[in-house]
C-alpha cells in the first residue's frame, strides 16, 4: 500500500502507538481526541498499568509481553527517564498450584522458555514479602522480569513524540465521530469541524461500540474498580519486599502495586466488572470500599485500615473473546478499529504500533491474525482475567 492520509480518532496508547509508527511509514497522520491528551477517563490514564509476560501457556501474549519488556527498557534509555519500573511480578494462590490454573501455567510455561522464576511457599512468602497473610497464601512464585509503567507519564511522552514526528494531534474536540457516505467511512465529523482521508482508524477504547454500535454484539463496555491507598508508612509496601503483585488472580481478578513516589498503593480488580456506556456518569458501586478492605484485611492485614486517598473508575473495552479487535471493518471500505483492550492493553504499548499499522497496510503480521474481524463463537478471556 503508498502511503497516503489518515484520521486517528483516540489518543491512548493504541492510536498514539499507531499515529507514530504510520508516520514514520511516510503517512499524512492527523490524531483527534475529544479530551485533552492524557485523557482523564481514558483506560491509558491512572497512575501506572502491570506490565508482565505471564500469560498462563498463551504462547503469543508471552512473546509480546517478552518483546514489549525489552522495549519499555528501551525507552526508558531514549527517553533518560525510568518510566517503567522493572521491581517484578508476584503471584500468589491459596491452594498448591494445579495445572490449568493461571499460576501453575505461567510458571510452567515460563520456565520452559527458560525463564529463572523463583518459587514462593508460605516460608518464603514470610521471610521475603512479609505484608502478604503467609496463612492464607500457600505457593506461587516470583518473576524478577516485569513490574509497572507509569501510564498516563508514557501518553504524555507519545504525544510529545508524535507532534514533533509531524503528527497533528486535535484536542478537546466535541463529539467526535466517523463520518460515512454510505457504507464508507471518509471521515470524522464533530460539532464543530470534519476532517476528511482515505482511511479512519477509530482507536477509542471503551467508546468503540457506542461509536459503532454494530459492533455491540462483540465488544462492550465494562466498569472496573480502583483505589488508592495511602499509608501512614509506604515504606513496607516498596520492592522488593512489596512487588507487583496478583493475589489469586486467576480466580478473583485481585491485583495490585508497590507504593509509588507519592505513598500511593493502587489495588484493583481484574473481574467481569459492569456492563456501562462510556458516556455515562462513573459512580463506584455501593459497598465497593468496604469489598476492599474486606479482601485487604485478609491478605495485607497492614494495609486493610490505610487512608483512601482515592478511586477511580476504569473502563475496559472488553470483547467477547478477550482478544484485541484490530482489522478493517469490511462492511465499511475505509474504516479501521483497534480496540478491545479487554484490560490487558497497556503491557503491550511498545509493539502496537507495529501491529496496527501493518493492519492498516495489509501487511502479512503473525500477531495481528488473532485480532480479525471474527464472528461471536464463544466467551473465554484473557488468563489472568476471573471469570466468576
Amino acid at each position: 500500500m503508498t502511503p497516503s492520509s489518515i484520521l486517528i480518532l483516540g489518543g491512548g496508547c493504541f492510536g498514539l502507538t499507531a499515529a507514530l509508527e504510520l508516520r514514520a511509514r511516510g503517512w499524512q497522520v492527523t490524531v483527534i481526541d475529544q479530551g485533552r491528551l492524557p485523557h482523564p477517563d481514558a483506560a491509558s490514564t491512572d497512575i501506572n498499568k502491570v506490565v508482565r509476560m505471564d500469560y498462563g501457556n498463551d504462547a503469543q501474549h508471552t512473546a509480546m509481553g517478552e518483546r514489549s519488556i525489552e522495549r519499555w527498557r528501551e525507552w526508558n534509555e531514549k527517553w533518560g527517564e525510568d518510566l517503567y519500573h522493572e521491581v517484578g511480578f508476584l503471584v500468589m494462590s491459596r491452594e498448591t498450584m494445579q495445572s490449568g490454573g493461571f499460576e501453575h501455567d505461567s510458571h510452567h510455561f515460563l520456565t520452559a522458555r527458560g525463564h529463572t522464576l523463583r518459587r514462593t511457599s508460605t516460608d518464603r512468602l514470610r521471610d521475603f514479602h512479609p505484608m502478604w497473610n503467609d496463612g492464607i497464601y500457600r505457593d506461587g512464585y516470583l518473576n524478577p522480569i516485569g513490574g509497572w509503567v507509569e501510564s498516563g507519564c508514557v501518553i504524555a511522552k507519545l504525544a510529545t513524540e508524535a507532534r514533533a514526528a509531524g503528527v497533528e494531534i486535535n484536542e478537546n474536540v466535541p463529539n467526535p465521530h466517523p463520518q460515512f457516505d454510505g457504507a464508507r467511512c471518509i471521515g470524522i465529523a464533530a460539532s464543530n469541524q470534519t476532517w476528511k482521508a482515505e482511511h479512519v482508524l477509530v482507536a477509542t477504547g471503551a467508546w468503540t461500540p457506542t461509536l459503532l454500535p454494530h459492533l455491540q454484539d462483540v465488544m462492550w463496555a465494562t466498569a472496573q474498580t480502583v483505589f488508592h491507598f495511602k499509608p501512614d508508612d509506604p515504606r513496607p509496601f516498596t520492592p522488593p519486599q512489596f512487588p507487583v503483585w496478583g493475589a489469586d488472580i486467576g480466580k478473583t481478578g485481585w491485583y495490585g502495586f508497590p507504593a509509588n513516589a507519592d505513598g500511593l498503593v493502587k489495588v484493583a480488580n481484574h473481574g467481569p466488572g459492569r456492563r456501562v456506556n462510556a458516556n455515562d456518569p462513573r459512580s463506584l458501586p455501593a459497598g465497593e470500599e468496604v469489598r476492599y478492605r474486606a479482601f485487604l484485611r485478609e491478605t495485607f492485614p497492614a494495609l486493610a485500615d490505610a487512608p483512601l486517598h482515592s478511586s477511580r473508575v476504569c473502563l475496559y473495552c472488553d470483547t467477547f473473546d478477550g482478544a484485541f479487535w484490530i482489522d478493517h471493518d469490511p462492511a465499511h471500505p475505509g474504516l479501521i478499529v483497534a480496540a478491545g483492550d479487554s484490560g490487558h492493553a497497556f503491557k503491550f504499548t511498545p509493539v502496537m504500533g507495529e501491529i496496527i499499522a501493518d493492519v492498516v497496510e495489509r501487511k502479512p503480521n503473525a500477531w495481528a491474525a488473532r485480532y480479525r474481524w471474527r464472528e461471536k463463537t464463544a466467551t473465554s478471556a484473557d488468563g489472568a482475567r476471573a471469570s466468576t
